[in-house]
């Protein structure tokens, strides 16, 4: 359940129950044994992580399942509450409990195996998380709360990581933590993370590297020119601004102004050419007014993110917001939500307009029918646009191929392939 980083997370424990003989299903009707990797980030994924628990409880009260466990970031937080609320669950396990899952369902730890992983996303594209942990104060996040401070990945250990998977036909690497541009603060005292994406960028195979979950405050300028300077690495940016009002900004402990977001924004444009920019925006935080909320959609028209998404402010249990309460109604905070994503689908159907008539590099991540689907350089899989692709050749998934858009919507790009023109390799 929940984020890329929880994906990593179960890629390595299914990686290390098959190097342990336990057979993985293709679906839930075939197994003995059920493993939850929950999320607690934020009530509706806390709410969806329960649902699924209690859906695999009643399946195994109903003699489908042996075994059910939980693990993950909702019962590194609750598990005194989950223990005694659902007591059919046979064992809840924190985040990092890899060793104690394995043991659980009679496997054994492979400790010189643990950067093995069963991937679960299409077999050209994979997460590289470097960290765990966050040391940012974020009034609104619990994600310290479960997941702990800051904690690097040596740069060896990531480096060997990448050059694994790309000897299994990986192609895009998509680098994630919980904080990317902190990488290398608490093992070493300097930001790594321009040595670190140059470092994969290098690796033989790798032909996308894309950054996600880059924190605005204190952003390592020298990562512009190692993107900049290697074609390789995708001219993306995913960076969580979160608001862009002063006093919000100030009340979430964001250690970053307004004007001091502008001018990063500025400087990323300026310095990598056509990079592709997204950012996440929370709408409802206690202390927003309609003042403050229409300087964040004032900010949003203003900016022009190539892609956007938007929370609403959901109340956490032990972050330092909680005491401001939740004073704002549900229907408000969907309505502002609603206010921001109408004035980003302006935005985005406008930027694909401008596409038409261009070519674009794409990856195919899948075939359906007759149809290809695959992503630019500026699409992260799963969260940003599709391109539909038809081809007189035929096409698989992990190939690169130059596409003629001729059509677009808000947020899907359609295009054709053009077999006579070579394909290069970035």
């Amino acid at each position: 359940m929940g984020c890329a980083k929880n994906v990593v997370d179960s890629e390595k424990l299914m990686a290390q129950l098959q190097l342990s003989d336990v057979e993985i299903t293709p679906t839930i009707e075939d197994a003995d044994i059920a493993v939850i990797n929950t999320c607690g980030f934020i009530e509706a994924a806390k709410r969806e992580s329960i649902e699924m628990i209690l859906a695999q409880v009643k399946r195994k009260s109903g003699g489908k399942l042996k075994k059910v466990y939980a693990m993950g970031c909702l019962t590194e937080r609750y598990s005194k509450e989950l223990t005694q609320e659902i007591p059919e669950v046979d064992a809840f396990f924190e985040s990092n409990q890899i060793s104690a899952v394995l043991e659980a369902v009679g496997a054994n730890l492979k400790e010189e195996l643990l950067g093995e992983r069963t991937l679960t996303t299409p077999n050209h594209v994979a997460y590289l998380k470097i960290s765990e942990g966050c040391d940012n104060p974020c009034s609104f996040c619990a994600i310290p709360i479960m997941r702990g401070k800051h904690f690097s990945r040596s740069l060896d250990a990531i480096v060997k990581e990448a050059r694994g998977l790309a000897a299994k036909g990986v192609k895009e690497l998509v680098v994630i933590g919980q904080d990317t541009t902190y990488y290398g603060l608490d093992i070493g005292g300097e930001r790594r993370l321009p040595q670190l994406l140059q470092s994969v960028a290098d690796l033989e195979g790798i032909e996308w590297v894309r950054l996600m979950y880059a924190y605005p405050a204190k952003f390592p300028l020298e990562v512009l020119d190692v993107i900049a300077s290697h074609p390789n690495i995708c001219k993306y940016i995913d960076m969580p601004v979160q608001h862009m009002a002063d006093p919000v900004l100030k009340s979430m402990r964001r250690g970053i102004s307004r004007r001091a977001t502008v001018e990063l924004i500025g400087k990323i444009r300026e310095r990598v050419p056509g990079i592709a920019l997204r950012t996440t925006l929370i709408v409802g935080y206690p202390t927003e007014g309609e003042k403050e909320f229409r300087e964040l959609l004032d900010f949003v028209n203003e900016i022009r993110f190539d892609r956007l998404g938007v929370f609403t402010y959901s109340l956490e249990d032990g972050t330092t917001a909680f005491p401001l309460g939740d004073p704002i109604p549900a229907e408000e905070k969907t309505r502002r939500l609603n206010a921001i994503m109408e004035a980003q689908q302006k935005i985005a159907e406008e930027n694909n307009q401008n596409l038409i008539g261009t070519t674009r590099r794409v990856i195919i991540d899948r075939v359906e029918g007759d149809q290809y689907i695959g992503r630019t350089r500026a699409d992260a899989p799963e969260i940003d646009n599709e391109v539909y692709v038809t081809s007189a050749v035929h096409l698989r998934p992990g190939q690169f191929c130059d596409v003629e858009i001729i059509d677009a919507t808000e947020y899907d790009l359609y295009g054709t392939h053009n077999p006579r023109v070579e394909v290069r390799l970035n």
